[in-house]
């Protein structure tokens, strides 16, 4: 089962290091991601949406593969190509997989300016040390699909210990 997660980080540059470290804890098998987006409120007051699985990109380049390969039974491989880039580039820009458009825009748009949220959905995570990857951008939990149970764990998880805010002296 997938798990979704939205967390409000102080800016845009916070969203994008989450980001880098989401990418970073999939490469250890920490964290294993289905979709992953941010947004943010510009200081012009606009929402922007960042994400990373790009449908229509995708939708392109299997258009084009189906496309030469149509193409050359009928001997116009890049006509083929083009009406199959083309077809599959509006195919995938209508698919909506993952994370929920309408969700990040209407997050996106109840930000303060210059505040930014980030949106992971997760197939599977080690929460101890996902949990404590992301600690030092203190994050506040926006929305979960988590039990009640569960996102309360989270929010106490998250919240700064008095170690973080007291260093001891050395």
């Amino acid at each position: 089962m997938t798990h979704l997660v939205v967390l409000g980080v102080k800016n845009r540059d916070d969203a994008e290091r989450v980001m880098d470290l989401a990418a970073d804890l999939g490469r250890q098998n920490l964290l294993q991601l289905e979709d992953a987006a941010y947004a943010y409120r510009t200081d012009q007051g606009k929402v922007r949406v960042q994400q990373t699985v790009s449908t229509t990109g995708a939708g392109a380049a299997g258009g084009a593969l189906w496309g030469t390969l149509i193409g050359l039974i009928f001997l116009a491989p890049l006509a083929g190509m083009a009406v199959g880039a083309a077809t599959g580039a509006a195919l995938g820009k209508l698919t909506d997989v993952g994370i929920n458009d309408d969700m990040i825009k209407q997050i996106g748009g109840e930000l303060e300016q210059g505040k930014a949220a980030v949106f992971l959905l997760a197939r599977s995570a080690t929460v101890d040390r996902v949990i404590e990857a992301l600690k030092p951008f203190n994050p506040t939990v926006i929305q979960t699909n988590l039990s009640r149970e569960r996102e309360d764990e989270l929010v106490h998880a998250l919240q700064p210990s008095d170690t973080d805010s007291n260093p001891s002296p050395s």
